[in-house]
């Protein structure tokens, strides 16, 4: 059997490998129109693509994973993110590169199977501290890749980025087939094709609506049509959820008040912390003169990158924490963090240090936030859900950053000055774009009180497999 803190670190890792492919085409993103030879609305797909696909595919992902086995499917995902990351690496058109980020988007679903696969390997006392490390990689892949990736693009050619993609999903598919013990739980029964096929198109058009927005006009029949007819979907999906005997989705397990507030905070927390993803490194790249602080994108990158060091550190310590007074009062206090360092964002004349303390003490919160989540959910899911409940909250989670791009992007874009005939944010764009992060921290602080004292059936109580970890 291998060792506890081996399987964590595996699974860490990869789950910092498939997070990593979120921000990898971040540095160069503004110059994709002349390097692909198309127009800025084509080449956005880049972007979109792999944001929408994540969000798709963590719930079916998990869903299969506790029908046919975790570690398996978890590798499967694994194999289709390096296989995305070769097509992109290849890629001589934005058709192909925009294949190739969606096989990446894939791979996000690696993180919520990692929690599950914890949960039915090691033990209790092993448990809140693995779960915290693993949740973390949400935010620490991006905060860490962004340097990378600026690195890379900085000194060799963009196609390099997709091959180091390649390099660490390959490496993260070794070492999870290798290390990762096969958990012996299964749901079984049938695959609910139906419910797949609904969540898919409800959420594509939900989640269209809300990250092209700002590009096609909020109030344009194209955002319009694909928001209300997204969510006429997913309320006929759960129409047919709450009637199959074999749910993607078991919605009555989701509707107990410990879940949906859970949930509803990760909404927004994650939109919490993208609100900061937005606003720091425009306001540490934005030149004096239009009063940013003129950093280059790789000093920006570096500025931001303690914040994901904070969160991996802050693991450890949140499982700790969790383990001696519950999930539910380490949700609230990280959330309370985050609110706190956006009011410091807010109070203070915003310099390179002010950016790098706030930004850093948002990471110690989103860290205790994002351990205790995946806790808080398998404190009354049944062992045999844990991969699909995982996969809905990491979608909440998703939900709440896309928001957070469209309205904060909006924001600043509407709120702009000029620059030599450009138009860039203003400050009282800047500090209304950290209002609204500092309201969502506010809101999950409140979600994170009102979350009832977890119940579960006997039935239902989760257990722990023979020869744990």
């Amino acid at each position: 059997m291998p060792r506890p803190g081996l399987v964590i670190a595996v699974l860490a890792f990869a789950g910092m490998g498939a997070s990593f492919m979120q921000t990898i085409l971040l540095p160069i993103q503004s110059e994709l129109p002349l390097l692909l030879g198309e127009s800025r609305d084509v080449t956005a797909w880049a972007i979109t693509v792999t944001l929408l696909v994540a969000a798709i595919c963590t719930p079916i992902s998990g869903r299969l994973g506790d029908m046919y086995g975790k570690k398996t499917v978890a590798l499967v995902l694994l194999g289709l993110l390096v296989l995305g990351s070769v097509v992109a690496a290849l890629s001589p058109s934005v058709v192909l590169l925009i294949v190739g980020r969606g096989l990446q988007g894939m791979g996000m679903g690696v993180i919520p199977l990692g929690i599950s696969i914890l949960r039915d390997v090691l033990h209790r006392e092993r448990l809140g501290s693995g779960i915290a490390v693993v949740s973390a990689t949400l935010g620490v892949g991006g905060a860490l890749g962004l340097p990378i990736s600026a690195f890379v693009t900085e000194y060799y050619d963009w196609h390099v980025m997709f091959w180091v993609a390649a390099g660490v999903g390959l490496l993260a598919l070794a070492l999870v087939a290798w290390v990762v013990p096969v958990s012996t739980m299964r749901a079984g029964g049938k695959l609910d094709v139906v419910g797949v096929i609904g969540l898919a198109v409800g959420l594509t058009g939900v989640l269209l609506a809300v990250s092209r927005g700002n590009d096609w006009g909020w109030g344009s029949p194209r955002t319009l049509g694909l928001l209300f007819g997204g969510l006429v979907v997913l309320l006929v999906w759960g129409w047919h959820e709450l009637r199959t005997d074999a749910p993607l989705v078991d919605l009555r397990v989701t509707a107990r008040g410990t879940v949906l507030f859970t949930n509803l905070a990760s909404i927004a927390m994650g939109f919490a912390l993208f609100a900061s993803q937005v606003v720091f490194p425009q306001l540490l790249e934005l030149p004096t003169e239009a009063g940013g602080l003129g950093l280059s994108l790789m000093q920006s990158s570096l500025i931001l990158m303690p914040a994901g060091l904070a969160m991996l550190a802050m693991s450890p310590v949140a499982g700790r924490l969790e383990h001696r007074f519950g999930p539910k009062p380490l949700l609230a206090s990280g959330s309370a963090i985050i609110a706190l360092s956006y009011v410091i964002a807010v109070a203070v004349d915003l310099g390179v240090w002010h950016v790098l303390v706030v930004n850093t003490v948002l990471g110690i919160g989103i860290g205790l936030g994002f351990a205790a989540m995946p806790a808080l959910i398998m404190q009354v899911v049944p062992a045999r859900e844990t991969g699909a409940a995982n996969g809905l909250n990491t979608l909440m989670r998703s939900l709440g950053t896309t928001s957070a791009a469209a309205v904060v992007g909006g924001v600043l874009a509407a709120g702009g000055a000029e620059l030599d005939g450009v138009p860039v944010p203003s400050d009282d764009a800047f500090r209304t774009a950290l209002l609204l992060g500092l309201l969502a921290a506010l809101v999950c602080t409140v979600l994170a009180l009102l979350i009832p004292r977890p119940r579960l059936a006997e039935d239902e109580r989760p257990s722990l497999p023979d020869g744990v970890l």
